[in-house]
């Protein structure tokens, strides 16, 4: 039951956003006053089951937990320990999440218990004072701990940074000796033009190809096959012996073998990170106790994923490429 897009790509892995909320504002991703949705329009815990459930039935291997923060939401725990049923099955191959690590010293080893095998931690620098400001409310040392706990667990840890201009450029190596050194990848991020913040993107934005010569002053950079699922390409590093990712959707995107789809909390389903159209999933999940109107929904979705993305960032183009915020969506 594989569903396949108009393009001849296989959907096999869903990103779910299980709220927007997040207890962190980063400067690149927020603006600091966020308006949030108000609880009563959120999927319950037992819709969000459901509804990964279908799209696991329908083809679905991966699926990664979202926010805004995913650990915020309240007793999210719960959903974690149900769909993990699922990896008993074999129905499901990877169940994981993003994380900006604040709660991880609280549920890493739950996380682990629940069939979790690794995850992805965003922290875009080194420096406390310099952690603080990008996020506007995050502590570096609670990360710290919540990675130290993983690691305890036996989780398996990537890092993510957002690389940005004038910020963490230069820190990037530190990062990725830091990281290579405990035995977590790293994989760096062009930031993306989703949603009104207060800073202007132009003056953030970083082009991968830059950090990369950069890089290669200092590292043996080399060209490797290895995929997650994600649309990362990596490369090893023969000073740290690890892996670096580069997710590059501005200057190199990597849309011709998308096999993503994002669900956010309210139940709407984005066929593209970078455009607009989408389906509301939530009416046919509410209007039946059955699953036939919910799946021919998705399958009308899946036949109208564009090819790829409209990005950009320039200064002739001051609004964002989409309005909502990537904690909408699902990082």
């Amino acid at each position: 039951m594989d569903m396949i897009d108009p393009f001849g790509r296989s959907i096999s892995y869903l990103r779910v956003s299980v709220t927007d909320r997040c207890d962190f504002r980063c400067t690149y991703c927020m603006a600091e006053d966020m308006a949030f949705l108000p609880k009563k329009d959120l999927l319950s815990l037992e819709e969000l089951d459901r509804l990964c459930t279908v799209f696991i039935e329908k083809g679905v291997k991966k699926l990664r937990l979202t926010g805004g923060e995913p650990l915020v939401r309240k007793n999210v725990m719960h959903l974690i320990r149900q769909l993990s049923r699922h990896l008993g099955s074999g129905a499901l191959e990877e169940l994981t999440l993003t994380t900006n690590g604040s709660q991880l010293s609280r549920f890493a080893a739950e996380l682990a218990d629940c069939g979790v095998k690794r995850i992805n931690v965003s922290l875009d620098t080194l420096d406390p004072d310099k952690f603080h400001a990008i996020t506007r409310w995050g502590h570096l040392a609670k990360v710290m701990e919540g990675i130290d706990a993983a690691q305890a667990a036996g989780l398996h840890i990537k890092i993510n940074a957002v690389a940005l201009k004038g910020f963490n450029d230069t820190e990037i190596p530190e990062i990725l000796r830091w990281a290579n050194g405990r035995g977590m990848d790293l994989t760096v991020i062009e930031t993306m033009p989703m949603g009104e913040i207060d800073a202007d993107r132009t003056d953030q934005y970083l082009p991968l190809s830059l950090l990369r010569a950069n890089l290669e002053r200092q590292f043996t950079l080399t060209d490797i096959p290895f995929k997650t699922g994600g649309p990362a390409r990596y490369v090893d590093v023969a000073e740290t012996g690890g892996k670096l990712g580069f997710i590059t959707p501005m200057t190199h995107n990597f849309c011709e073998s998308c096999n993503r789809v994002r669900l956010t909390c309210t139940g709407t389903l984005y066929m593209c990170l970078g455009q607009e159209d989408a389906a509301d999933l939530r009416a046919p999940l509410r209007t039946s106790e059955g699953n036939e109107l919910l799946s021919n929904a998705i399958d009308e979705a899946i036949g109208r994923k564009p090819k790829g993305h409209d990005f950009i960032i320039d200064r002739r183009t001051n609004r964002p490429s989409v309005s909502r915020h990537m904690s909408v969506t699902g990082g």
